[in-house]
């Protein structure tokens, strides 16, 4: 790749920079809450609000996202990230200092928040910022940020608990947020914008987004199938109609195109992260095995995350996003089959080390080459827009995911037995990769970019509207 066009140019190296830090701080945070998060529990009791820790967390960083969206497109990226970045430290502050799960979910609300900004105006910088032709090699750099907290953030994260305690984990990161702040304030002062294709910041859809989405979650974990099933109708119609102005036409009839694109990011967030949140529940509760058990499947996961997106950023040009992301979501729903296997007791404990890592793998295939399609099919001057409906749909996919399979875990509590409830989640999740799937053959074939090597045959096109 020519040397003005990388990623680490000295024109961006700075930015390239600060958005690694950044991510790798989400990144930490979000491995280390999920390992440390049976030790708090035990510690702070209410296990009724286990899953909001993540959901609590997720659906404020729709507000997060969807406000993003909107200022990105508006004004120079450098506020929104500094914003973003200040309400994250905020957010570790309060959870670390929580005296009662309430207080800790209440600081994972201010958290997400912060958490929301952070890859929305990241990827609005990379779409303004970065040649076409190097933008899935700095989206496989981004995976990379992963790698230092994958392979070391869950054993630290348990070390700090049973040492120092679980607060650490988040009073610890507070200096790192402090760096990443200097860097924002520096490298995306002058980045780019046109106010004039900015859309207007939509209250009541995002309102209508929270209560959806707080409906579903709700009643999922009501403990009633009735009032499950009436949650679920409820919030899903508000759901839909409130994520209609905000993703692209035709987003959730699976539009061909960007509208698949923005709908399979969800699909595929769900399936996952689904069963992500609940690897170290099986393994260490279900199966009995040991924290550290966990946290390497969390651990191996994370790196073969890392290797499957630097296989797309080879692959992409030459395979097309569709090939690539169907692939990624037949691996997945492989690991989430292996992963029900490993809830036997025939079968060794660590081996939910490897089927969780063909997980990772299979996230790698396909999470980043739905990124690349995203800002490929993006209006020009309407980054800011696209990234916010690709990352709604992200974190509403986590939100809704972790909060089902929660829900499932919990029948399992409450007389089902854990090992089926755990099995149920594993089970639900790989239902929605199906699905995905299905989706994916919606997905463009080729890019509309320029191939690495320099070639034109497609780079003189224009960009199509946001519903292509």
């Amino acid at each position: 790749m020519p040397g003005d066009e990388g990623v680490w140019a000295p024109a961006r190296r700075l930015l390239t920079v600060g958005l690694v830090l950044m991510v790798t701080l989400v990144a930490f945070e979000s491995l280390s809450v999920a390992t440390i998060l049976p030790v708090v529990g035990r510690q702070l009791g209410d296990l009724r609000l286990y899953g909001w820790v993540f959901s609590a967390f997720l659906l404020a960083s729709l507000v997060g996202i969807a406000v993003a969206g909107s200022v990105a497109d508006r004004f120079a990226l450098a506020w929104p990230m500094t914003a973003g970045l200040v309400l994250f430290a905020i957010g570790l502050a309060i959870g670390g200092s929580a005296p009662t799960m309430p207080v800790l979910v209440a600081g994972r609300v201010v958290q997400g928040l912060g958490a929301g900004v952070v890859p929305a105006v990241a990827y609005v910088a990379i779409g303004r910022d970065y040649p076409p032709a190097c933008r899935p090699r700095m989206f496989a750099v981004l995976s990379t940020a992963w790698v230092v907290p994958g392979l070391v953030g869950p054993a630290v994260a348990a070390l700090v608990a049973t040492t120092l305690g679980w607060r650490w984990v988040f009073l610890g990161l507070l200096p790192l947020v402090g760096a990443a702040l200097v860097l924002a304030a520096t490298n995306l002062r002058g980045s780019t914008r046109d106010p004039r294709r900015a859309d207007p910041f939509n209250f009541a859809a995002v309102a209508g987004i929270l209560v959806g989405a707080g409906v579903v979650l709700v009643s999922l974990s009501s403990g009633s199938l009735g009032w499950a099933v009436g949650g679920m109708v409820v919030g899903g119609v508000v759901l839909a109609r409130s994520l209609r102005p905000l993703t692209p036409p035709h987003t959730l009839i699976a539009g061909r195109g960007l509208p698949a694109t923005v709908l399979n990011r969800g699909l595929l967030t769900f399936c996952f992260f689904a069963g992500d949140a609940y690897v170290p529940y099986a393994l260490t509760t279900v199966r009995h095995a040991g924290t550290e058990v966990g946290a390497l499947a969390l651990s191996a996961s994370t790196v073969m995350w890392t290797v499957g997106a630097w296989v797309q950023e080879r692959r992409i040009h030459r395979w097309g996003p569709r090939r690539l992301v169907r692939s990624g979501e037949v691996v997945i729903l492989a690991g989430l089959g292996l992963m029900t296997v490993v809830l036997w007791p025939a079968i060794p404990p660590a081996a939910g080390i490897g089927a969780w890592s063909l997980a990772g793998l299979g996230m790698g295939f396909a999470y980043s080459p739905l990124s690349v399609t995203a800002l490929d099919r993006s209006p020009r001057g309407g980054e800011g827009r696209t990234t916010a409906a690709l990352q709604l749909t992200d974190v509403l996919g986590q939100a809704l995911g972790t909060g089902a399979a929660g829900a499932a875990v919990a029948s399992g509590v409450h007389g089902l037995g854990a090992r089926p409830g755990v099995a149920l989640a594993f089970g639900l999740a790989g239902a929605v990769a199906f699905i995905a799937w299905l989706v994916g053959a919606r997905l463009p074939p080729k890019l509309i970019v320029a191939t690495p090597e320099g070639g034109s045959d497609l780079m003189s096109l224009p960009a199509p509207p946001a519903g292509a």
